[in-house]
């Protein structure tokens, strides 16, 4: 499990869940980003006295359903992750249709491509990050929890954030973290956002392997090489995940258990007359072992 696992940041645990007075029974709601050494987990959570609460849960490890077999923890995995949190809870709430967020493959009502811009409205004095603002219902609200993340220019926790956002959730954020944005020249290259959304970094090295190491290509990337997805194969790879992810966000079901329950049950303890028994058994088995070697001694 990820080394961060059960550290609290509590000074910004105060932040995100301390909600105005006059807000009495209104919680505030956190988009919870972490990365175990294999999978990366995206959960909505509010915060009540007893506890955290979970609203929408979302993990790397459902993605092969949608069609990524392999790679689920980088950041095009991140991306996928938020994504499907995003256009879950949304369904959950029946907002889905009215905040559809910012698609990355072309639909027939909008043919523009897609650029992975930070996307704001303006409305009644606040700023909300939606395309569009509805006249009846607001974009769900959530801030975003990074724990003890490094937030560094590029980390996979913004790749999180930003499939939310484009999945239609209103997050408050900028492009200063994201990849592509240069601190000097206080500048947002949305193209190099672009291509570390679609896995370009993933297919940059596996043509650098083709080229210097065919073996450890083929070990690394076996599960790429099984469904015959080529570093050219990468971009519309992740696009037919996302379209996968909007047609069904929802959770697979669990399928009932159909086993025998008994073979599972732990053996009940010895009795007092029995460890005592065993404990003779297994001294008179030592006893008999050692005569026998004094027999063959002599």
């Amino acid at each position: 499990m990820s080394s961060t696992e059960g550290r609290t940041d509590y000074r910004a645990r105060k932040r995100l869940i301390t909600q105005d007075k006059n807000k009495y029974n209104s919680p505030k709601y956190r988009l919870v980003v972490r990365f175990t050494n294999r999978y990366c987990i995206c959960q909505i959570v509010y915060s009540e006295i007893v506890g955290d609460k979970v609203m929408a849960y979302a993990n790397s490890a459902e993605l092969p359903r949608y069609g990524l077999k392999s790679g689920l923890k980088n950041y095009s995995a991140a991306y996928c992750t938020g994504l499907l949190v995003a256009r879950r809870l949304l369904k959950k709430l029946g907002l889905d249709e009215v905040y559809e967020g910012n698609k990355t493959f072309e639909d027939g009502d909008d043919d523009e491509e897609y650029m992975p811009e930070v996307v704001s409205t303006k409305a009644n004095k606040r700023t909300y990050y939606v395309d569009e603002l509805d006249d009846d219902k607001n974009p769900f609200h959530a801030l975003l929890d990074v724990g003890c993340i490094t937030t560094s220019t590029g980390s996979r926790v913004f790749g999180a954030l930003k499939g939310a956002t484009d999945g239609g959730l209103d997050i408050p954020h900028s492009e200063k973290r994201f990849p592509g944005y240069d601190r000097d020249a206080k500048s947002y290259d949305a193209e190099v956002h672009k291509e570390r959304i679609f896995g370009e970094h993933v297919a940059e090295y596996m043509r650098y392997l083709i080229e210097e190491d065919a073996t450890k290509y083929k070990t690394q990337f076996k599960e790429f090489i099984a469904e015959e997805v080529e570093p050219d194969d990468m971009e519309e790879l992740y696009q037919n995940v996302h379209k996968k992810i909007r047609e069904d966000p929802a959770a697979k079901p669990k399928a009932a258990f159909t086993g025998d329950k008994t073979t599972y049950k732990r053996k009940a303890k010895k009795t007092l007359a029995e460890r005592k028994a065993s404990v003779e058994a297994k001294r008179d088995k030592l006893e008999e072992s050692s005569d026998e070697e004094e027999e063959e001694d002599e």
